[in-house]
């Protein structure tokens, strides 16, 4: 794959270069320390892969993608702070990678990163990582990776996940059940922005489908408002359910 290095700091590059000196299925085609010199490169070589940090001098990868206008490339971010961006990153199920970043890391995003060109989904992905940027949590899509394509959909539009080994059981309000590639821990992190409750080691479900908590000898379930659907409350989970429940923020 072309590949463009696209980092505001000449270290982490030149730490970048060596890694990738170790991984044949990169070709290294140029480097950017900035937007303007970055938008340049990627004009004139036509990459197939940015390594792209999240934070450069003037501004950051979203504006960078947004000013591009029409893109064909993959991108694995890279960044040196934990919190930033990464909630939408992880919304739209792209990579990214913490510095320093570490060689097997990079060579499974990069893995990755070919399945997912070949599968062509990337600009799907990207448009809806930049739509979480710029629009209100309410506008949010998550992309849920099934066992044949990635799925966007609305966190409002799920009614539970449901472990099932390594992979995920969720509830559509549509009445469709989806089969996604990530187990539920993925989920639970992805999706407590949204007002979801990790209710039990198997349980995640979404706050507004919940229409009481009933207590029976001492064990606890949740009734979903469809009357039909009972989800049991871990004895571990069940004071934070209730706090959760009865907050009101």
């Amino acid at each position: 794959m072309k590949t463009v290095i696209i980092e505001d700091e000449k270290r982490s590059i030149t730490h970048i270069k060596g890694l990738l000196t170790n991984l044949p299925q990169i070709n290294l085609v140029g480097e950017a320390t900035n937007a303007k010199e970055a938008i340049k490169l990627i004009s004139t070589v036509n990459p197939e892969l940015l390594l792209l940090d999240i934070q450069l001098h003037e501004t950051t990868a979203f504006e960078l993608l947004s000013s591009l206008g029409g893109y064909d490339f993959e991108v694995i971010f890279t960044t040196a702070y934990d919190q930033y961006g990464i909630q939408a990153i992880k919304c739209s199920a792209l990579d990214y990678l913490l510095k320093p970043i570490k060689f097997d890391d990079l060579r499974l995003a990069i893995q990755k990163a070919v399945i997912r060109k070949d599968n062509k989904q990337t600009k799907e992905q990207i448009k809806n990582l930049l739509s979480i940027v710029n629009q209100p949590p309410k506008e949010h899509r998550i992309a849920v990776p099934l066992l044949k394509e990635i799925r966007f959909i609305s966190p409002t539009d799920i009614i539970r996940c449901e472990a099932a080994n390594n992979y995920t059981h969720i509830y559509l309000v549509t009445g469709e059940k989806l089969i996604a590639s990530k187990g539920l821990f993925e989920f639970s992190k992805l999706l407590k922005v949204y007002n979801f409750i990790r209710c039990h080691q198997s349980h995640l479900v979404n706050k507004r489908y919940v229409k009481s908590i009933i207590s029976i000898d001492s064990i606890y379930e949740l009734h979903l408002i469809d009357k039909v659907t009972i989800i049991p409350i871990s004895r571990l989970k069940k004071e934070h359910v209730k706090q959760e429940l009865f907050d009101q923020s």
